[in-house]
């Protein structure tokens, strides 16, 4: 959020300064990995589809403008129980939003894509839009858009606190003070820490991305496997993506312990390899293969799931963004663009109120 927010301002003739207390594209927060899902047919709410669709308007376009392919289109399906909270909620902002797709039942998800195994009660909700986003390809991008249109971005610079100063704000890093007119922040898992006034209800999430190889590496090529995203018992979820280059990555989804930014578990151990095969083996039975890699990252949660976008209450100089719950990336494109405006209009063509700050 921060880089597209930083690209948009600067690209409006802002002054802009950037602060990140590591050196972006990095592999300590929320934005790595390696490939991320874009999704259409968003079963979280249908308020966030218009949001999604700019999104896609502006990887394109930035895509364009760097010359680096940042999305691979391989359509997505979201499967688990018709009546569950993915499929219904998936078909719910298809059918509202008027978007091309199919209502598969497991027998035609089994036949078009030989790689996906969902069992008989289970059904799918296909759209042609969906594919990967390639994050740190995505956030350099960005930042160096920025840069050309002159902003100044400062790494390995941590933020130590902020406070009001007059109208405006004054923030001081570890190396020195700056002052501006307004500020956004959008330190993701750090938010809460820059925030300590609010007591904002928020969580961190230990993530794990898991990369295996497949028996059958041809099922799992992009035009053959779509971006997959598994209901596999109520409220519980998986994703999977096709094989992009190193291997199948798959993932649980809201499945891991909750930690401190600072203190979070990096090292992977192998009884969280065995569950992670445990549960896909019944849905992926070619992903037999070895164990690749693995991953960590953070979600940062709100107790609703939703996002975070709203001016401080007391302070309409700061601007908060960026906890995203565990699937945001793919909106920060857009997210970027609302931020610019809001800072420079003081209002968004998009309905905001579900990402309200709710004390």
């Amino acid at each position: 959020m921060g880089s597209a927010a930083a690209f948009h301002l600067a690209r409006a003739g802002k002054k802009v300064l950037g602060l990140d207390r590591f050196t972006p594209p990095h592999s300590f927060g929320s934005s790595h990995g390696q490939s991320r899902i874009i999704r259409e047919a968003y079963f979280e709410h249908p308020v966030y589809v218009p949001i999604v669709q700019r999104a896609y308007e502006l990887w394109n376009d930035l895509a364009r403008k760097t010359g680096q392919q940042l999305f691979l289109q391989t359509g997505g399906l979201m499967i688990g129980r018709p009546d569950g909270l993915v499929v219904a909620g998936a078909r719910r902002s298809a059918e509202m939003h008027r978007l091309p797709h199919q209502f598969l039942s497991a027998e035609e998800i089994t036949r078009r894509f030989p790689a996906l195994r969902p069992t008989k009660d289970m059904a799918g909700v296909w759209e042609p839009r969906a594919g990967v986003l390639f994050p740190e390809q995505c956030i350099a991008a960005h930042l160096a858009r920025a840069q050309e249109h002159g902003a100044i971005l400062h790494y390995a610079e941590r933020v130590l606190r902020w406070e009001p100063d007059g109208s405006g704000v004054k923030v001081t890093t570890d190396i020195d003070d700056y002052r501006a007119e307004q500020v956004i922040l959008s330190a993701g898992s750090w938010l809460k820490s820059l925030l300590p006034d609010l007591d904002l209800p928020l969580t961190v999430e230990r993530q794990v991305l898991f990369w295996f190889d497949s028996s059958d590496r041809k099922s799992f090529q992009p035009e053959r496997c779509p971006i997959h995203l598994w209901e596999y018992a109520a409220g519980r979820f998986f994703y999977g993506f096709p094989e992009v280059g190193n291997g199948v990555k798959v993932a649980g989804h809201h499945e891991g312990e909750l930690t401190d930014p600072d203190l979070i578990r990096r090292e992977v151990g192998p009884e969280e390899i065995e569950v992670m095969q445990r549960i896909i083996q019944p849905f992926l039975p070619s992903l037999d293969g070895c164990f690749r890699e693995a991953a960590v990252c953070m979600y940062t949660n709100t107790p609703d799931g939703h996002f975070l976008i709203d001016r401080h209450p007391s302070l309409p100089q700061v601007l908060i963004a960026s906890p995203c719950s565990g699937h945001g990336f793919k909106f920060s494109s857009a997210i970027g663009e609302i931020l610019g405006d809001l800072i420079t209009n003081g209002r968004s063509r998009f309905d905001l109120s579900l990402f309200r700050f709710r004390p």
